[in-house]
């Protein structure tokens, strides 16, 4: 098992949660984190961090959730989805996208 950021995470980009990662694996793209499944060890330190709730252990998935597994998966293997360790500022316009449903049409990969 593994831990999945979900749609939560799309256009906010906060980074609290790499910050408290043990292993690193949480990789940055555009507009939205991903948990790169071969580096997680299933620690959860990760979510109590996220400030929009968007990261789950594979488990609890949110039934709505359940296709940003792969998403999370194929993500961590792009070449231009780098490795994040330190804590970045998030989006300009996280605030505005924080609480908003059904943003898997706004993912920039």
């Amino acid at each position: 098992m593994t831990h999945v950021v979900t749609e939560a995470c799309i256009r906010c980009k906060y980074t609290d949660c790499v910050d408290v990662c043990p292993v690193d694996c949480f990789k940055e793209g555009p507009n939205f984190l991903t948990i790169d499944p071969e580096e997680c060890i299933d620690c959860a330190v990760c979510i109590p961090e996220c400030p929009v709730s968007a990261i789950y252990a594979e488990e609890d998935l949110p039934k709505d959730q359940i296709h940003m597994t792969a998403i999370n998966a194929e993500l961590a293997l792009l070449p231009n989805w780098k490795t994040i360790t330190k804590r970045k500022d998030p989006l300009p316009d996280a605030e505005e996208w924080k609480d908003k449903t059904g943003k898997l049409p706004e993912l920039k990969r």
